[in-house]
């Protein structure tokens, strides 16, 4: 088993040209607004009666659609979602993760300086509801 590791975008789009697939933990509609090209998106959180909630159907669908073996790339906007679904899928027996650690947007470190994500490094961008890889089409893989 590999433990799970921080990457950053430039690492990340190499994992990507090695076979990982991303999985973007973000909602549907900022999956929709932007993401990697061949990006999969699952939710970690959904938006229920009370505001955002957890998706209780995230590892079944993640379980559906790869392999424990399939090597993921986990991203979400800045980081925290991301790292949860890791513990999440490696608890579920997924042994080849990593974390897109910037997420989309990029996120702060301690001095207050931007580390920037996937859209600030100037990587290729998708947008939209992509057939077979957004969530509406992925959940309904999930094993019953």
């Amino acid at each position: 088993m590999n433990p799970s590791r921080v990457v950053s975008p430039g690492e990340a789009s190499s994992l990507i040209e090695r076979g990982y697939q991303y999985l973007d933990v973000r909602s549907e509609a900022e999956f929709e607004a932007g993401h990697p090209p061949g990006a999969f998106n699952v939710p970690l959180l959904r938006a229920g009666e009370g505001g955002l909630e957890s998706n209780a159907d995230f590892v079944s669908v993640v379980t559906a659609v790869f392999s424990t073996s399939q090597p993921l790339l986990v991203g979400c906007k800045s980081g925290g979602r991301s790292r949860r679904a890791i513990e999440m899928l490696e608890a579920a027996g997924f042994v080849d993760l990593a974390d897109l650690g910037a997420g989309w947007d990029g996120k702060r470190d301690a001095f207050g300086r931007l580390q920037p994500g996937w859209s600030r490094a100037g990587l290729p961008v998708e947008c939209g509801q992509p057939h077979g890889r957004a969530y509406a089409d992925l959940k309904n893989r999930k094993a019953t």
